[in-house]
C-alpha cells in the first residue's frame, strides 16, 4: 500500500470517528450549559470560591470574571515557577528565570502553551501537574464559557444577561473536560504512553555520553493537552516523542482528540439557538476549510522535487518514520487550524508552501474548527461579517439568527478581526527592525523571516506551535511573545462579550422573503470566501516575503 493511500484511509477513519461522536457530544454539551441543576462537587467549589452560580451576569460582569480569574491564574503559575527550586518533586531543577516564568504563565493561562524551554530539563512534577496541567483544564473551560456566552446572546432577547461565568467555568471543567481526559488518558496508556512520577534515570549511551530521561504524568497531561486544544508537551519533542505519542494508533487518536470538541460545539450552538441547520452550516464551513488544507498539505509534502524527495517518497525531513508524511500533514494542519500547538513533526522542515499553509491556518484566526470555544466564537464573528457584506451587496439590512447587525455590532466584529493581525504584524516588524532579536535566527533570508512571523502568529493567535529554528528563550522574545499571547487572548474576548450583550438586548426580527438564509450551502460558500479574502488581504504581503518567496524559489 502506498503511503498516500494509507494516509487517505486514516483520514477517512478520522472523519468517521468525528462523525460518530458529533451528535452525542454536541447534545451533551448543550445540556450541560442549559441545565439549572448543580452537582454536589460543583456546589462545594462554588462555596469555596464564594460564587453564586444562579446569579445572571451582564457582559461587563461576565468579562470581569474572565479577567479576574485569568489574572490570578497568571500570578499563581508565575510564582509556582519562581519557587520551583524549593518545592518537593522538583527533580533537582532550579527555579525558572523571571522572563521565562512570565512567558510560560502567560502561555498556559491564555491556552497558547508556547514553550521556550525544554520541558524534561526545566519543569518538575509539581509545576507540571499542579501548575501547567491545571491551566490546561481551566484555560480551555474559559474559552468554552465565552463561546457559550456569545451563543446565549443570539438565543436570548430583550435582556443583557449572558449566564454566570463561574458556573460555566466549573461545569465545563467538571462535566466535560475531566471525564473526556480520563477516558483519553486510559486509551493513551493502553497505546504505550507513560504515566508515572519517576525521577531522572539513565537510559543508555548516546554519542559517547549517557542519556537521561525523567518520567511524569504524561498520558493524563497529553489527553487534556489535545482535548483542550492546549498543545504544551511534557517533553521538548512534544507529540513526536515516543513517551507522548508511541505509535500510529496513538497519533490518530490524538488528532481525534484535538478536533473532537471544536467540531462538536457547532452542534451545541445549533441546539442552543434552536436551529440544528445553523449548526450544520457552521460545521460545513469549518470542515470545508480543514479538509481543503489537509489535502493541500499532503499534496505539497508529497510533490517535492529532487533526489532526496524521490528517494524518501516525499518531504520526510523532520518527520517521524513511524508516522510518515500523510499523518504528519493531517496532524500539523489540525494543530494550526486549532489553537493546539502540539506537533509531531518539525514544521520548519516542511516544504516552503507547506510551512505557508501552517502559517495561513493560524492567520485565519484558527476557526476551522479552531480552539475549544475560541474557534466557535471566532467563526460566528466571521459569519456576522459575511452577513454584513451580503447585506451591502443586495441593499438590505443585515440580519443573523433573527438579530439585526447594526453599527454597534459591526464595529465590535471589526475590532475583533483587526486586533490579532495588528499584534502579529507590529511585533514582527519590530523584531525584524531591531538589531538584537534577529540574532536568534538560525536561518536567513525568507526562511528566517518566516521563523519570526510564525512565532508571533502562533503567540497572538494562541496556537503555541513553533517553526523551530528560532531561539525564543531570550528576554526580548519571552517578553514580547508573552504580551502577544495575553493581548491576543483577552482583548478579542472583550469584543466578543460586548457583542453578546448587544445581541441579547435586541428583540428578535421575524424572517421575511428578503432574509438571507444562513443555513444554506450558499451562505457556507459566502462564509468560506469571506474568511479567505479577509485573511489574504491582511497577511498576503507578509506571506509573500516569507513562505511564498521560499516556496517559489525551491
Amino acid at each position: 500500500m502506498s503511503p498516500f493511500l494509507a494516509g487517505m484511509l486514516q483520514l477517512l477513519a478520522l472523519i468517521a470517528a468525528l462523525a460518530l461522536a458529533y451528535r452525542p457530544l454536541g447534545d451533551y454539551m448543550a445540556r450541560v450549559y442549559s441545565s439549572t441543576k448543580h452537582l454536589r462537587v460543583e456546589k462545594w467549589i462554588y462555596k469555596a470560591i464564594g460564587a453564586n452560580p444562579n446569579a445572571e451576569m451582564r457582559w461587563p460582569a461576565y468579562l470581569r470574571g474572565v479577567l479576574a480569574f485569568s489574572a490570578v491564574s497568571v500570578l499563581f503559575l508565575y510564582l509556582l515557577q519562581r519557587i520551583q527550586g524549593s518545592l518537593p518533586g522538583s527533580l533537582g531543577f532550579s527555579s525558572i528565570d523571571a522572563d521565562q516564568a512570565f512567558n510560560t504563565a502567560a502561555s498556559f493561562v491564555s491556552n497558547t502553551n508556547w514553550q521556550s524551554y525544554y520541558g524534561e530539563q526545566a519543569m518538575g512534577h509539581v509545576v507540571q501537574t499542579g501548575g501547567l496541567a491545571v491551566q490546561n483544564f481551566v484555560s480551555a473551560a474559559v474559552g468554552i464559557a465565552v463561546a457559550v456566552a456569545l451563543v446565549r446572546g443570539f438565543a436570548r432577547s430583550r435582556t443583557g444577561e449572558l449566564g454566570n461565568f463561574w458556573a460555566d467555568l466549573v461545569r465545563g471543567t467538571v462535566r466535560i473536560l475531566i471525564p473526556l481526559s480520563v477516558i483519553g488518558a486510559i486509551v493513551l496508556v493502553a497505546c504505550g504512553a507513560i504515566q508515572n512520577f519517576a525521577g531522572i534515570h539513565e537510559v543508555g549511551q548516546f554519542m559517547g555520553g549517557s542519556q537521561q530521561w525523567n518520567g511524569g504524568a504524561v498520558a493524563s497531561q497529553e489527553a487534556i493537552k489535545e482535548i483542550g486544544t492546549n498543545g504544551g508537551g511534557y517533553f521538548n519533542a512534544n507529540s513526536s516523542h515516543p513517551f507522548e505519542n508511541p505509535n500510529p494508533l496513538s497519533n490518530l487518536f490524538e488528532i481525534f482528540l484535538i478536533l473532537l470538541i471544536p467540531f462538536s460545539l457547532t452542534r451545541t450552538f445549533g441546539k442552543m439557538v434552536g436551529s440544528i441547520k445553523q449548526g450544520y452550516a457552521i460545521l460545513a464551513t469549518m470542515a470545508t476549510i480543514w479538509l481543503g488544507f489537509v489535502l493541500l498539505m499532503m499534496w505539497t509534502e508529497f510533490a517535492g522535487n529532487g533526489p532526496a524527495f524521490e528517494a524518501a517518497g516525499g518531504a520526510m525531513e523532520g518527520k517521524e518514520v513511524r508516522f510518515g508524511i500523510s499523518t504528519s500533514a493531517i496532524f500539523s494542519i489540525s494543530t494550526t487550524l486549532t489553537s493546539t500547538g502540539a506537533v509531531n513533526s518539525f514544521h520548519s522542515s516542511n516544504t516552503g508552501l507547506g510551512g505557508g499553509l501552517n502559517l495561513l491556518g493560524m492567520q485565519l484566526g484558527e476557526i476551522a474548527p479552531g480552539g475549544v470555544g475560541s474557534g466557535l466564537y471566532g467563526m460566528l464573528i466571521m459569519a456576522i461579517i459575511a452577513v454584513f457584506i451580503a447585506g451591502l451587496m443586495v441593499g438590505r439590512t443585515p440580519e443573523y439568527l433573527g438579530k439585526k447587525i447594526g453599527t454597534r455590532e459591526i464595529k465590535l466584529a471589526a475590532c475583533y478581526i483587526l486586533i490579532t493581525p495588528a499584534l502579529v504584524l507590529c511585533f514582527t516588524a519590530a523584531a525584524m527592525a531591531l538589531p538584537t532579536p534577529v540574532n536568534s535566527l538560525t536561518n536567513s533570508d525568507a526562511h528566517g523571516f518566516s521563523e519570526i512571523l510564525y512565532a508571533y502568529t502562533s503567540g497572538a493567535n494562541n496556537n503555541g506551535s513553533a517553526f523551530a529554528g528560532l531561539n525564543a528563550d531570550t528576554q526580548w522574545f519571552n517578553t514580547t511573545i508573552g504580551l502577544a499571547m495575553l493581548l491576543g487572548r483577552f482583548l478579542p474576548m472583550v469584543f466578543v462579550l460586548a457583542l453578546a450583550g448587544s445581541l441579547a438586548e435586541q428583540k428578535p426580527i421575524p424572517e421575511t422573503a428578503g432574509t438571507l438564509r444562513t443555513n444554506k450551502p450558499l451562505f457556507t460558500g459566502l462564509l468560506v470566501g469571506t474568511i479567505l479574502i479577509i485573511t489574504g488581504l491582511t497577511y498576503f504581503p507578509a506571506l509573500a516575503l516569507g513562505p511564498l518567496a521560499e516556496g517559489l524559489a525551491s
